[in-house]
């Protein structure tokens, strides 16, 4: 008894608070970090952290480390929740104590972003932002996340401009070449009602879309099942296959020009290029698209004043998450797509 009591003084005199990935320590560059002689870390899992599965725990707190190397060490119990064998699909309580073992992080290059960038292109696009949530307008040609060659993506620089906010997190995602509305969760509880209301279809996602031609139809809806392909070469694309994952969207026509359409596309689910595999169904692929257009078309586009993929995340409906009350978001288009627009309608629409 006196040796646990004894124990239990130690476990517990060695406990860290929870500092999340977000804090001014989290983006220290590593290189200041890889002398330093990796220990055992104890964890109590905060409220923010609270029905987080363990796997996913691991992998945003030891950013650097082979996801293999993570799910062996649980496998092997060198992950340890209140001293016991967890599995990774084990979701962490509000109190629990964390025991991570020394593991050592591979040093890598930082890239340093100008706070300029970051203001101009990150900062300057919230579009509204509480408590609870915030929703960017994304820019074109942004990934959402660093990662396959990115060391900076969106969420990144939201961190970076804001140290002292201790939880933030994408909700979804957009292409790099979308620009739009981007949705950000503030609290952990507010991402898991916001992951509900998308896995359940009562989020409402409308993008403005320029196809390539003259759409003469009204309205459509694609229901084609999508599969992703990697090419050789290890360029992602997605494909319409029977094996592949049910894709649905709705398309309606806003207004026709001499050679493209003008259309609101509404996704029903939320697949990997979807928009973009399902207009080229459509016989009309998306203006500026190098994936799925066609070559000669988009160096039409380009000589006419289109440098990007024309395709923008231009309105989010949803119940927000902590006062249950409607949210209607709207992000303007970018001034290099009004502006092609305005050109496109001097050559007077259909």
């Amino acid at each position: 008894m006196e040796f646990e009591q004894r124990w239990l003084g130690c476990y517990y005199s060695k406990l860290m608070p929870i500092v999340q990935m977000r804090s001014s320590a989290a983006i220290m560059p590593l290189q200041q970090k890889q002398d330093q002689t990796p220990s055992v870390q104890l964890l109590r899992i905060s409220p923010d952290n609270a029905e987080q599965r363990l796997d996913n725990f691991l992998i945003n707190r030891l950013k650097g480390v082979p996801k293999s190397r993570i799910y062996r060490m649980v496998r092997k119990g060198e992950v340890r929740v209140n001293r016991g064998r967890k599995s990774v699909q084990y979701r962490l309580q509000a109190g629990d104590i964390v025991r991570v073992p020394p593991v050592r992080i591979a040093s890598q290059p930082t890239t340093m972003v100008p706070h300029t960038i970051l203001h101009e292109r990150v900062a300057k696009r919230i579009i509204y932002e509480d408590a609870h949530i915030m929703i960017v307008n994304k820019p074109a040609g942004l990934a959402v996340h660093g990662g396959s060659g990115l060391s900076f993506g969106l969420i990144e620089g939201l961190r970076h401009l804001r140290p002292n906010h201790s939880f933030l997190e994408l909700v979804h995602r957009l292409d790099r070449d979308t620009s739009g509305c981007l949705l950000v969760a503030k609290k952990r509880s507010a991402l898991r009602k916001l992951h509900e209301l998308f896995r359940s279809d009562r989020v409402d996602k409308r993008y403005l879309v320029l196809l390539s031609g003259a759409w003469d139809r009204k309205k459509a809806t694609v229901d084609a099942p999508l599969e992703k392909n990697v090419r050789k070469g290890g360029e992602r694309m997605v494909v319409v296959s029977k094996a592949g994952k049910t894709a649905r969207t709705g398309f309606t026509r806003m207004q026709c020009f001499k050679k493209a359409t003008l259309v609101e596309a509404q996704p029903k689910t939320g697949r990997t290029h979807q928009i973009r595999v399902h207009a080229a169904c459509l016989g009309h692929p998306v203006a500026g698209d190098e994936r799925y257009g066609e070559t000669e078309t988009n160096r039409n586009w380009r000589r006419e004043g289109l440098k990007r993929l024309f395709l923008h995340a231009a309105h989010l409906r949803f119940i927000h998450p902590q006062s249950g009350q409607p949210i209607r978001i709207e992000a303007p288009l970018d001034e290099e797509l009004a502006d092609f627009l305005h050109y496109l309608k001097h050559e007077k629409p259909i």
